[in-house]
């Protein structure tokens, strides 16, 4: 649950006031519900609304209103509000509201599925041929926080561990704040292991609800940060991670992370951990051979998309620069809501090979 400020409220007023004055269009509405009822439901969802300052409403509910909000503008626009075609006008809004509807329980429905696994393989110049064939799991956007049931984590462990991976590697946003089932969580991420370590970096997320106590979350559950670091995991073969790295708001900083993430190292491949997938030609030009990123959780519900995308060309998915490999998850988890539309989380597996 989320509380509202003043504009999100005013904003889901207005949504929900439009909605219900184009259904009152509909001929079924018209037929089987009076203007009197649905007067009274939409002051019952107002007063349950503004009752949101007090923290009592879970946010599923407004991005259903905006999706059925946008499907019935839609229908709308079409019609030209029901001035071109008048006669279907109100036949348009009664299916855009079955299609808000079904779409918001498909993305239900999708937010609730386990992620599902994604297979790369990528080939680095300079790998060791004794580690051709290394695999990688990589996980990003969990966000453990005190709603997480122990159970769903337990699951996204044993899927980690069902890749039978030589290294796995968590690409930010695991923890997003303390609770009372906080000690429970790290007892659950005290149990991936693997033969070339559990690495991490941070997210944006690792800096909300203590930030030094989610740092020691990983040290207790033997997970090994990298800040703004790299190691050689094996002779010729280094891995690099970065802090997050905010973008726009911090570019000095954010170049000066990378250069103590790269500079410095042995040769050989190098895999850099950036939990946002940002300054990726600055990593290629460095001569990272495979970067891989999460954050954008692939714009997780329709039409987000569209906007993380601007920021974040790098958006979901594979991506080849120059000589470079970039892999984005979707991840694992959701932010802010259980929902998703149109894709499921992801978890990978990562083969590497040698030139």
């Amino acid at each position: 649950m989320i509380k509202m400020d003043l504009t999100t409220a005013i904003s889901v007023v207005l949504v929900q006031a439009y909605i219900f004055w184009r259904i009152a269009t509909v001929a079924a509405v018209k037929r089987y519900i009076s203007r009197r009822w649905l007067i009274i439901v939409a002051l019952a969802l107002w007063v349950l609304f503004y009752a949101g300052f007090f923290g009592i409403y879970t946010p599923e509910w407004i991005i259903t209103l905006v999706m059925i909000f946008l499907v019935v503008l839609a229908a709308d626009i079409v019609s030209g509000f029901g001035f071109f075609l008048p006669r279907i006008a109100g036949q348009l809004r009664g299916i855009a509201l079955a299609v808000g509807l079904v779409i918001s329980v498909a993305a239900l429905v999708q937010g609730m599925r386990p992620p599902a696994l994604h297979e790369h393989e990528v080939y680095l110049n300079g790998l060791p041929t004794e580690l051709d064939g290394t695999v990688l799991a990589a996980i990003s956007d969990i966000h453990a926080d005190p709603l997480t049931k122990t159970s769903w984590l337990e699951a996204r462990v044993e899927q980690l561990l069902e890749i039978r991976p030589d290294m796995i590697v968590l690409l930010g946003d695991i923890l997003d704040s303390h609770g009372s089932n906080y000690d429970d969580l790290v007892q659950v991420l005290k149990t991936l292991n693997a033969p070339l370590g559990v690495w991490a970096v941070l997210g944006n997320h690792e800096y909300h609800g203590g930030f030094e106590r989610n740092i020691e979350a990983f040290g207790k559950a033997g997970i090994r940060l990298l800040r703004n670091d790299w190691v050689e995991i094996r002779p010729e073969f280094v891995l690099a991670g970065v802090d997050y790295v905010g973008g726009r708001d911090q570019e000095r900083q954010d170049e000066e992370n990378f250069h103590l993430a790269l500079d410095d190292r042995p040769a050989g491949a190098t895999v850099l951990l950036s939990h946002a997938p940002v300054r990726a030609r600055q990593a290629e030009s460095a001569g990272v051979e495979l970067m891989l990123s999460g954050h954008t959780h692939g714009g997780q519900i329709w039409p987000l998309g569209y906007l993380v995308r601007r920021y974040y060309p790098l958006f979901a998915g594979r991506y080849e620069l120059g000589d470079m490999t970039v892999i984005v998850s979707r991840g694992a988890g959701t932010y802010g809501v259980r929902m998703r539309l149109w894709r499921v989380g992801e978890i990978l597996r990562i083969t590497l090979r040698c030139e």
